[in-house]
């Protein structure tokens, strides 16, 4: 075999895998084709699950670990030679409000928090690290200065947001200095004989071999399903968002807004403000931003930051974001085929939950201890 793992897609999954897998010394092939609309390239990159009650108690548990596992990658970055400033351009720590901007909104909060605080007592934070409420008027004094005026105001003292372009790029650093092979391929079939994975072949006829193939191509998995004769049930949702500038603003300490829409700011240290997200089921693969889509960002964002209503208009991203009709990922092997994996269907959470899910799904097509149970991310569950 040419080698122990061979990984499809170069995303911020497929990148974490094949590094992680060069951290364990296995023999390792990353193919990317670079597809226009990577869900990676375009997210705003929120990590603050404490704060999250969308999509139930699993998904809680996984993000905890997935975000908490960030800072052990950072370290291992940086042992391998990745400028701190590159590092810190990728990942930080900051604060988030949540915010409900009528009476209605209050009242949704209000429930929010009663499986807030529930989950909080069960981790026991350090007292200044507590999800608390705070004042319309503090949040905007303290926090973020074009906020709207609010009913309620939850704060999140300690969140994190990462960069995916640049946590990629970080990796892509990683991958050279551990050795991680990279070829900028399509891969068009996997070889297999008797239900084992024997390798790849690119459209462009190379072939390699691996006693493993690990699939992370987010939106665009499933072009592998009938080779497999599995389904692999992930398909793309658009997300339009969008990069606002303030020129003159220091923006370096300002909170991640969220609210009660979906829609959701995330500032940065460069004058820089993310608005969005658009969440378009049944986009198909159109990585193109829309009128209606801008339309809706750009409302969504006045409404919670009027502020921003002078800010420019610096760059429009779109992202095809690998979406499960129950919100969880797929991991681990596909039935009934040996030495397939699968990292994808994070849906708009790929960026919390990715390099993590990908450390897990290496540890497990490489016989190494794995810390999480895979099984209820497994395509099976869909069949059952």
């Amino acid at each position: 075999m040419d080698y122990d793992l061979i990984v499809i897609g170069g995303g911020i999954v497929g990148a974490a895998a094949a590094y992680r897998a060069g951290q364990l010394g296995a023999r390792t092939l990353l193919c990317d084709r670079h597809d226009a609309g990577r869900a990676t390239d375009a997210g705003a990159g929120i990590l603050a699950p404490e704060s999250s009650t969308r999509d139930g108690r699993l998904w809680y548990d996984f993000a905890l670990d997935a975000v908490d596992y960030y800072a052990e990658l950072i370290e291992s970055l940086a042992a391998d030679g990745v400028p701190d400033e590159e590092l810190s351009q990728a990942y930080s720590r900051c604060s988030k409000l949540t915010v409900a901007l009528d009476d209605d909104e209050a009242a949704g909060l209000a429930d929010m928090e009663l499986e807030i605080y529930a989950r909080q007592e069960e981790r026991c934070p350090p007292a200044a690290e507590r999800i608390r409420r705070i004042s319309s008027a503090e949040a905007r004094d303290a926090y973020f200065p074009l906020l709207a005026d609010a009913s309620a105001v939850l704060l999140q003292p300690v969140a994190r947001r990462v960069d995916g372009r640049l946590m990629t790029t970080a990796l892509a650093h990683g991958l050279r200095r551990r050795g991680v092979q990279t070829v900028d391929a399509d891969v068009s079939a996997l070889l297999l004989e008797n239900n084992q994975a024997l390798g790849v072949r690119t459209a462009g006829g190379d072939e390699f071999t691996a006693s493993a193939v690990l699939i992370a191509g987010g939106a665009w998995s499933d072009a592998f399903g009938a080779q497999l004769n599995a389904r692999i049930p992930v398909a793309p949702q658009r997300g339009q968002i969008i990069h606002l500038r303030l020129p003159g603003q220091d923006s370096s300490s300002w909170s991640i807004l969220s609210g009660f829409s979906g829609h959701y700011q995330v500032p940065w240290p460069d004058s820089r403000v993310v608005v969005g997200a658009t969440r378009e089921t049944g986009s198909g693969y159109v990585p193109h931003a829309t009128v209606d889509g801008v339309q809706e960002v750009l409302r969504e964002a006045l409404r919670l930051a009027p502020g921003l209503r002078n800010a420019a208009v610096h760059e429009i991203r779109v992202g095809l974001r690998p979406y499960t009709v129950d919100h969880l990922p797929l991991l681990g092997p596909i039935p009934r085929v040996c030495g397939v994996y699968l990292a994808t269907g994070h849906g708009p959470t790929g960026l919390t939950l990715g390099p993590y899910s990908a450390k897990l799904v290496v540890e497990q097509a490489l016989d190494q201890p794995v810390a999480w149970d895979l099984t209820p991310f497994s395509t099976s569950r869909f069949a059952r």
